[in-house]
């Protein structure tokens, strides 16, 4: 197992060729009677426009202030993010990022945790993690973050947080590995398999379940594309970075704890430059296809109950998910919490009070010492 620094560089060529094609956009208007959504033409306009004079160089360099490097793990190269803490022996906290954002979105959240080892890899295919040969579903990418940490990274025992796709990863990892994992946080609690929630009879459980399968019908349309024509649509997203921005961004706009997904709103969570930031990594490595292999590659297969000590936190979109689903699949829940703020991206939306969650579980569990 090999680990080599590693710092962006994106070359001026591209950055060049990136806004002339944004300054050659063609928009359209909104469409008569378009359906809600967190895009719309005069955002998108705004957005485009901000990108053109967005300073690459500047995000860059503050991107580079923070730790990276390339891990070879079981033959699959993955960009991480190390950041070390001054304390030798403080615990080590896995964070990872789910779709469409990148570790970039997590790293102010990690900069807060100065008392962890936090390492935040680029799942492959994500950024600057080249895509895998192999089919990659969760348990893969769950072993594959497994042996990262310990056999690559040399630690004993870590803490783990997921969200997003990374969320069931997060699951599986502490319920396969429960002899490394301290414990799990999660702001996405654990989703049972479609026969699992066939067999629910409390009246919460089927309603959570029921709500989100008809917010599935209305707004699922991007996920049935990514996980059953991924190429074709990537091949549009890779040559237009107006529709990159637009099909990012409104998942943003959408899934933050913004008010009817309202973009003015989504950037008091995320500030405008993160959004840019996040379009300029997918455009960058050309890494939009190969961001959509989990919804290709995922099965729905069941996980095994997770042992280890857990804290549940409900993140805002999630907020009616029932607390006796978790209880039944944490067997140690130390936990269990609505936030009062943040949405989907919940460790960039509201990263100091997540950090002090996370601080307080580990306190709590032993790994970190009261009142470090």
């Amino acid at each position: 197992m090999t680990l080599q620094p590693f710092r962006i560089q994106v070359p001026d060529a591209d950055l060049d060729d990136l806004r002339a094609r944004l300054a050659r956009t063609r928009f359209l208007p909104d469409s008569a009677g378009r359906p809600a959504s967190g895009m719309s033409a005069g955002y998108l306009r705004a957005l485009t426009q901000s990108w053109r004079e967005f300073d690459w160089r500047a995000r860059e360099a503050w991107l580079n202030a923070h730790p990276q490097f390339l891990a070879d793990v079981d033959g699959v190269r993955l960009h991480i993010t190390h950041l070390r803490s001054a304390r030798v022996d403080a615990p080590a906290l896995l964070v990872m990022h789910g779709w469409p954002h990148t570790f970039a979105l997590q790293l102010e959240f990690a900069a807060l945790l100065t008392d962890f080892h936090v390492v935040l890899p680029s799942f492959p295919g994500f950024g600057f993690s080249p895509p895998a040969d192999a089919t990659f579903d969760e348990a893969a990418i769950a072993a594959l973050m497994h042996r990262l940490m310990t056999d690559t990274l040399g630690y004993e025992r870590f803490l783990t947080y997921g969200e997003d796709i990374s969320a069931n990863v997060s699951d599986l990892i502490a319920a396969a590995y429960p002899g490394e994992v301290l414990g799990i946080v999660a702001t996405h609690a654990h989703f049972p398999t479609d026969a699992e929630r066939a067999a629910l009879t409390a009246p919460d459980e089927r309603a959570f379940f029921d709500r989100l399968a008809a917010d599935g019908g209305a707004n699922g349309g991007y996920a049935h594309e990514q996980a059953t024509r991924p190429d074709t649509l990537a091949a549009a997203l890779n040559d237009s970075p107006a529709g990159l921005l637009a099909w990012i961004a409104e998942k943003l706009v959408e899934w933050s704890d913004t008010p009817a997904g309202d973009p003015a709103h989504l950037e008091r969570r995320i500030a405008r430059e993160r959004v840019l930031t996040e379009a300029t990594i997918y455009w960058a490595t050309q890494s939009i296809a190969s961001s959509f292999r989990p919804y290709f590659d995922r099965r729905d297969a069941a996980i095994p109950p997770v042992a280890v000590p857990a804290a549940v936190a409900i993140q805002r979109h999630e907020h009616d998910y029932p607390e006796s689903v978790a209880r039944a699949f944490y067997r140690d829940l130390r936990s269990f919490d609505r936030l009062p703020e943040g949405g989907h991206f919940a460790a960039a939306e509201v990263p100091g009070h997540l950090a002090a969650r996370v601080r307080a579980f580990a306190e709590e569990i032993g790994a970190l010492p009261r009142g470090a």
